[in-house]
């Protein structure tokens, strides 16, 4: 078994100053209430996919600063003796809350919330942003590649050209929660069992004397599972004739090609009428080369005959939009037992905080859609007999009545007192969650141009506390 990585380092340098001067101050068992969310989605959509939160989980169990850390942070020379032997025996004592991965989420609302002791609280902040703005990102674009492909299979095939081999393998993770069927990535399939599917590389096809040599070659040792390259050469020429050729040699019915470059709209449907008056009415047509959402709907609006596409580079980086931008936010903290909400003000009025420490619910019509999410503080209760009246959360003046509507709290317990109570889902079940709770949402809001401004509103009683802390003009 690997060796797992100590990620107890991978922090900001402040995190650990501040913990010191909440630690020399006195301050650091004082229980403070964070939130993590997201201003904006990428890529202008109307919804994003939360994603990362099982790696969150593994980060705080196996929290422990070694005694080469300590060694370290003491030549820094700017720690207190009595905190660094704090840290010798660090764990995590607090409570998170969490959205359940695949679980489409919106701008401003809390994502996770961590209550726990300032010390941790504070600590904890860049690991956490990092697992889950990474992964969110990269399920994110791929709902909306998948979703362009119409019933399309979609193979992940970015990870030569992620950041790094995290990027790589948990975003294949990523990818496959946000709805892609398997990735190129043989470590994901190890780990975290998405299928790792593949086909060949041009340089298979060049080692041969001829193409033909090659495709034959390979149908013979995958008889079973042979998808053929055919753009090496010459795509209708000889690449797809080759093909064709050593199908029928070996007696292949269920088989592949792929296209990897060229007018991919014009080529398909070439290759498919070649291929249907072969009689291989069942050989799939798999093409790649730079896709992303726009492309797909493009070729395929143009009648372009595919049966699935491999995406990469534009899924993997998230190229279009490669920051997620959430943000690690104090809400409250405890003073002599009581919850003190705290804000943060800002002159550009997008960065300014909600305050408190909330519950997220979402609201669904009679039908069963999702129609809005509502913030509350904590302890509020929402009589459900009654109307519910929802604000647009950018422009006020704009008002709906809910009626006939249920409502289900997206926060649940992951840790309490430092101990997990949550059990993650196996990632396939986290897809096949997704991919409900996207149904959910109206058709207005998944479209990809202007969708339409999914309601994100806070309750009279939280709003209110909103108003009063920002006429103090943040002074608590």
């Amino acid at each position: 078994m690997n060796k797992k990585q100590n990620n107890t380092m991978l922090c900001d340098f402040y995190e650990l100053t501040m913990a010191n001067g909440y630690f020399e101050l006195g301050k650091g068992q004082e229980i403070a209430y964070f939130d993590v969310f997201f201003r904006q989605i990428p890529d202008g959509g109307g919804f994003a996919i939360a994603a990362g939160l099982e790696q969150v989980i593994s980060y705080i169990k196996e929290l422990e600063f070694t005694e080469e850390d300590i060694a370290f942070l003491r030549g820094k020379g700017c720690f207190s003796e009595g905190f660094l032997d704090y840290l010798a025996h660090f764990r995590f004592t607090g409570d998170i809350y969490a959205v359940p991965e695949g679980t489409p989420i919106f701008p401003n609302e809390p994502i996770l919330t961590v209550r726990a002791p300032a010390m941790e609280a504070q600590f904890i902040e860049t690991y956490i942003l990092l697992a889950l703005n990474h992964q969110s990102l990269i399920a994110t674009k791929a709902n909306r590649i998948v979703r362009a492909a119409d019933g399309r299979a979609v193979a992940e095939f970015g990870s030569r050209r992620a950041q790094g081999a995290d990027g790589a393998s948990l975003g294949a993770r990523a990818a496959f929660i946000g709805g892609c069927s398997s990735t190129a990535c043989t470590i994901s399939d190890r780990d975290y069992g998405i299928p790792a599917t593949g086909t060949m590389a041009h340089s298979w096809v060049q080692m041969f004397d001829t193409e033909y040599e090659a495709f034959l070659a390979y149908c013979k040792l995958y008889p079973t599972n042979a998808t053929l390259l055919v753009d090496t050469y010459n795509v209708l020429g000889s690449g797809v004739p080759n093909a064709i050729r050593a199908f029928r040699e070996c007696g292949i019915t269920k088989c592949g090609i792929r296209l990897d470059s060229g007018d991919i709209a014009y080529l398909t449907k070439k290759a498919r009428k070649m291929l249907d008056e072969a009689g291989l009415t069942e050989c799939r047509i798999v093409v790649s080369n730079s896709l992303d959402e726009n492309i797909i709907r493009d070729i395929i609006a143009q009648g372009a005959r595919i049966d699935a596409f491999g995406v990469g580079e534009r899924l993997i980086t998230a190229k279009s939009d490669p920051v997620f931008g959430g943000v690690y936010k104090l809400a409250a903290k405890e003073v002599d037992g009581k919850i003190v909400p705290k804000i943060k003000i800002s002159e550009n009025a997008g960065k300014i905080t909600n305050p408190h420490f909330k519950t997220v619910y979402r609201v669904f019509d009679k039908n069963g859609m999702a129609t809005a999410d509502l913030l509350t503080v904590y302890d509020e209760v929402i009589d459900t007999a009654k109307p519910l009246e929802l604000f647009d959360p950018e422009e006020t003046w704009k008002r709906k009545t809910v009626t006939e509507y249920t409502l289900r709290p997206l926060l649940v317990p992951i840790f309490r007192d430092g101990v997990q109570v949550y059990t993650s889902p196996s990632v396939a079940d986290i897809r096949a969650y997704c991919q409900k709770e996207v149904a959910t949402l109206w058709e207005e809001v998944r479209r990809f141009e202007n969708p339409h401004r999914y309601y994100v509103d806070l309750s009279q009683k939280l709003w209110g506390i909103k108003r009063e802390l920002l006429e103090k003009r943040g002074e608590r």
